[in-house]
């Protein structure tokens, strides 16, 4: 087998694998670049490979920075199956068709307001095109074995990170390789915990937070102390949040904070028509996920869907304390961002993170103290308190990541620490190497590598 690191090598996004063995090609992830622009602009370049001779794709989830490239992947001329969970495949379904409606938009915006260097804008792939490839993906349940010719199989395994996230395992001639996506957290109140994996020959592991603890405090109490502070002022509260997993914690811990006094009964909206969708299907997939349906109900219940861009328009002309949760997650497009022109500029209000911060990204920039921001072609102060609690991440520590990992019964011959920023992810690569004596390299973007 041989490995190519198209995508998260050096980088927290872009996720991208391309695994060679015996003829047959797969992609493991195919997501998006976000964040720094030189970053971004990998998303125009020409893949280093021809679309039409992969056999296969196999997302671990539905992310975009894991899943947000197979449109143009699909319009570039690959027609083969894209394999992932039930759950991803119900995500994708509306994640990847909403990438394409807000590149439109944002291509249109920017043509109307002429701030585009490019002369027409153009979007990177339209809703059409994802709708596309939205065609081209089939479901697996987790643990099922699938062949995909000749010897080569694989397998999908619980990762607990987000709704039908999957860890992948490649088996061919006795090798195996395990890629872990994005590891979820052990005692997280939404997901369950990672899988155990005893044994693989080589595995690729995610280091997102490879070189911190997540707080162990509270999440509630810190929730509390930012709305009160907010509220106090007379101000609103503007969230980021991934439209999956992290909008449905957050609605969950609102309902908790209100239930019991902790916060006042102010208007909670949830602004992504995507994040409703989403939760919905929560509801369908009651297995994977701790809520119960009395709780899930109740989340759903705390806030005001806000579905027409009439009412999402509308929600920065109101005043006073309230909460409006809205995606992106690092503040990279969507809706939030029109909240951030509006909002962002009073001292009364506050911008909360829920999350990590890819570099380049709004949100990023605002968390290092940034005293203006620029959306849509101009420049937006920033006097809002930003806040950022980092524990209600779905990412693992690197302490959790030790720990899943010590569940191996013997060492990989080889160990690659992927997705994550250089200095994280040799953070990450330090720890492994030093108290589980393992083998381990962090990767260089395009690197390829023989699996002897």
């Amino acid at each position: 087998m041989e490995i190519k690191f198209l995508g998260a090598a050096g980088t927290v996004t872009g996720s991208k694998y391309l695994l060679t063995a015996r003829g047959k090609r797969l992609l493991v992830d195919c997501g998006l670049f976000q964040g720094y622009k030189q970053l971004r602009l990998r998303n125009w370049a020409p893949l280093p490979l021809d679309p039409r001779t992969l056999d296969a794709v196999i997302l671990t989830h539905a992310h975009i920075d894991h899943s947000g490239y197979l449109p143009l992947l699909v319009k570039n001329g690959f027609a083969g199956p894209v394999y992932c969970s039930e759950a991803t495949r119900e995500l994708c379904e509306i994640l990847l068709p909403d990438s394409g409606r807000l590149q439109e938009e944002d291509a249109a915006y920017a043509n109307r307001q002429g701030f585009s260097k490019h002369r027409p804008a153009l979007p990177l792939y339209t809703e059409t095109d994802a709708a596309r490839a939205v065609r081209q993906l089939v479901p697996v349940a987790f643990e099922r074995e699938v062949a995909l010719g000749g010897a080569l199989r694989f397998r999908l395994s619980l990762a607990g990170h987000i709704l039908g996230a999957s860890m992948v395992g490649i088996y061919h001639d006795g090798t195996s390789m395990l890629f872990s996506g994005d590891l979820g957290r052990p005692n997280d109140p939404l997901m369950p915990a990672p899988a155990t994996i005893e044994r693989a020959d080589y595995l690729v592991v995610e280091s997102t937070y490879g070189d911190r603890r997540h707080d162990r405090r509270d999440p509630r109490r810190l929730l509390a102390d930012v709305f009160n502070r907010a509220f106090k002022r007379g101000g609103a509260v503007i969230v980021p949040a991934f439209a999956v997993g992290r909008a449905q914690i957050l609605l969950y811990y609102i309902h908790l904070l209100k239930s019991t006094k902790a916060i006042p009964d102010v208007p909670v909206f949830l602004n992504s028509p995507m994040a409703v969708e989403v939760t919905r299907i929560f509801r369908r997939h009651p297995a994977e996920h701790r809520l119960t349906p009395a709780e899930c109900d109740a989340a759903c219940a705390v806030a005001q869907y806000v579905n027409r861009v009439e009412d999402s328009k509308a929600l920065n002309a109101r005043k006073g304390p309230m909460i409006i949760v809205s995606a992106s997650g690092m503040a990279t497009g969507g809706r939030v961002l029109h909240h951030l022109k509006a909002f962002a500029p009073d001292p009364r209000n506050t911008v909360l993170f829920a999350g990590f911060q890819a570099g380049g990204t709004r949100g990023a920039a605002m968390l290092a103290g940034a005293e203006a921001v620029k959306i849509h072609g101009e420049y937006v102060p920033v006097r809002a308190e930003v806040a950022n609690i980092s524990n209600l991440s779905a990412h693992a520590d690197y302490t959790e990541i030790l720990a899943w990992l010590k569940g191996f019964t013997a060492p990989p011959r080889a160990t690659f620490v992927t997705h994550g920023e250089p200095g994280v992810a040799d953070a990450l690569r330090r720890q492994i190497e030093e108290r589980l004596g393992w083998a381990v390299r962090v990767p260089e973007h395009q690197e390829q590598i023989e699996l002897t």
